[in-house]
């Protein structure tokens, strides 16, 4: 016969097991300090500055639209901007992508 039977082997012993499953973790640790951390740190920073967004701060809008917020009350999930003179939406407070005049006075500061 030109094929030859391959036979079963015996199992590996622990110490191989947890050789094999060194680079698993190994790669797991990489991926939540490299990933999974700093995005959320970038979820929780934005959830804080929706959170503090009040009357009369400069917006700009995930859609790209620029505004200025007319209403926002705390716990309400939409707020009103004014996009242009005596035009004013209602949008959801997750849509905003960032507060402008805030980062401005950070940059003076």
């Amino acid at each position: 016969m030109f094929i030859t039977p391959a036979y079963a082997q015996f199992a590996a012993g622990g110490a191989d097991m947890f050789i094999q499953l060194v680079p698993l973790v190994a790669m797991f640790v990489i991926f939540y300090f490299l990933l999974i951390r700093p995005q959320q740190a970038r979820q929780k920073q934005h959830r804080d500055m929706v959170a503090s967004i009040k009357r009369g701060d400069k917006v700009l809008l995930s859609s790209g639209i620029y505004g200025e917020v007319k209403r926002a009350r705390d716990g309400d999930v939409d707020i009103d901007v004014e996009i242009a003179k005596d035009t004013t939406v209602k949008v959801l407070r997750s849509t905003i992508s960032s507060v402008l005049n805030k980062d401005a006075a950070k940059e003076a500061a």
